[in-house]
C-alpha cells in the first residue's frame, strides 16, 4: 500500500490536495473528521473551540496519536488499498503509528502559505468549524503547533509552496499524484 499523508498549517491548502485525490479516485481519510465525530458524539457544538478542545483533550488523555489510531479503525474497514491519502497528520507520533500499522511506504506531503495569505482564505471559506475573526485562526495556529505541526512540516517528503494561483497548485499536486 502507497500511504500520501498531507500536513500544513490551516488554510493552506490541504483540502484542494484531497480534493484532487478524490477526483483521481484515491481512498481519502480525514483525520479531522476523527475529531468531529468525538465532537458529535458528545453533543457539543460544532465550532472551533470545541472541535479544538476536543482534539486536544483526547491527545491529552490517550496520547498524541489517539487521531491516528481512529483513523487506522476506518482504514481497517476496507480491503486491500492499493493507494491511499491520509489528511491532517498534526505529530510525530501520528507517523510512527501510520508507519508501524500500514508500513514504511510512506510519502508526507506539506502544503505551506504564507500567515497573510492563509488570513485571507480562512475568512473567505467559510467551513462549519471555522470563526470569522483572525484572532481565532491565529489562536488555532498556536494549537496546532503545540501539538507539534511545524516539526512534521519540517521534516516531510514534499513540500508544496501554494502562493500561488488554484491551479499552479492543481498542477503540482496532479504531477506528484502521477509520479508516486
Amino acid at each position: 500500500m502507497k500511504i500520501i499523508a498531507f500536513t500544513g498549517m490551516p488554510c493552506s491548502g490541504k483540502s484542494e490536495a484531497v480534493q484532487i485525490a478524490k477526483n483521481m479516485k484515491i481512498n481519502v481519510f480525514r483525520m479531522g473528521d476523527m475529531v468531529l465525530e468525538e465532537v458529535k458524539n458528545q453533543n457539543l457544538p460544532l465550532d472551533d473551540k470545541h472541535v479544538g478542545a476536543i482534539a486536544n483533550q483526547m491527545r491529552e488523555k490517550f496520547g498524541k496519536d489517539i487521531w491516528a489510531k481512529k483513523t487506522l479503525d476506518k482504514i481497517s474497514k476496507y480491503n486491500k488499498l492499493e493507494y491511499i491519502v491520509i489528511d491532517g497528520i498534526r505529530n510525530a507520533e501520528e507517523i510512527e503509528t501510520f508507519k508501524k500499522n500500514l508500513g514504511k511506504n510512506f510519502v508526507v506531503i506539506a502544503i505551506v502559505a504564507s500567515d497573510e495569505l492563509r488570513q485571507k482564505r480562512f475568512l473567505k471559506r467559510g467551513r462549519e468549524d471555522d470563526s470569522k475573526e483572525i484572532k481565532d485562526l491565529i489562536q488555532r495556529d498556536k494549537r496546532e503547533r503545540n501539538w507539534g505541526v511545524d516539526s512534521v512540516i519540517a521534516s516531510a517528503d514534499i513540500v508544496i509552496s501554494n502562493q500561488g494561483s488554484l491551479e499552479k497548485l492543481k498542477s503540482e499536486i496532479t504531477k506528484i499524484f502521477n509520479k508516486i
